[in-house]
């Protein structure tokens, strides 16, 4: 939870969208951009996150908050597709922090 303008409203966390992902990828659903991405390979998933990565950084130093905040959460879904299509878990990554 996070509070917005005084009111909690519900947002997603690492975890829900590691779990949401890896549904995806279990169940394969049909037109699943996150499926796509897992198909096309390591390879594919990695140039996305250098893509996300350099746009993060670019927002951050010249655009707003909101489009950077936009742009690391991209970041976030393109690793965790990483994470997935590896076969590493929360715990996996967790254990280097």
């Amino acid at each position: 939870m996070t509070v917005a303008a005084g009111s909690l409203t519900h947002v997603k966390s690492f975890d829900d969208l590691y779990a949401e992902l890896a549904e995806k990828a279990r169940t394969r659903p049909a037109g699943s951009g996150t499926v796509a991405e897992l198909d096309a390979g390591v390879h594919f998933i990695g140039k996305k996150i250098v893509e996300e990565a350099a746009e993060s950084w670019m927002a951050a130093e010249f655009q707003s908050d909101e489009e950077t905040a936009a742009e690391i959460s991209q970041l976030l879904y393109h690793v965790q597709v990483m994470m997935i299509a590896k076969g590493l878990t929360l715990e996996d990554v967790y254990r280097h922090l």
